[in-house]
């Protein structure tokens, strides 16, 4: 059996989660996206085909500590969604593990009073 690449895996992962989970007007999906450098939030609604609100570690600094930085991205996305009127979002973690920079993003969201 061939081994799969680790971009392989998260496609595959990341399938099986957008046929579950999927962004309404009312509780938009909260898309998280990271790479070596940088990480990204983006509020979507899938009904509509919209972009709702969005945040990155390029345009939030916190430091050099990206852990740091990712928490800062989870407030500026939570105060994006509370611009739009939003309080309940639905999580993408977008196959990626839920653990380190993804879920700082959780928990900077859920310290600015988002409710997944």
């Amino acid at each position: 059996m061939a081994q799969k690449t680790k971009q392989q895996a998260r496609a595959r992962r990341k399938q099986g989660l957008r046929k579950r989970i999927s962004g309404t007007s009312e509780r938009p999906r909260l898309s998280v996206f990271r790479s070596a450098k940088h990480i990204y939030a983006q509020l979507i609604d899938d009904t509509a085909g919209v972009t709702l609100g969005s945040a990155s570690s390029q345009k939030v600094t916190a430091g050099d500590d990206k852990t740091a930085t990712s928490i800062e991205v989870g407030k500026a996305i939570a105060a994006a969604a509370k611009e739009a009127g939003i309080n309940k979002v639905v999580f993408d973690r977008n196959g990626f593990v839920y653990h380190g920079r993804v879920a700082a993003v959780a928990k900077g969201a859920r310290e600015a009073g988002l409710e997944f």
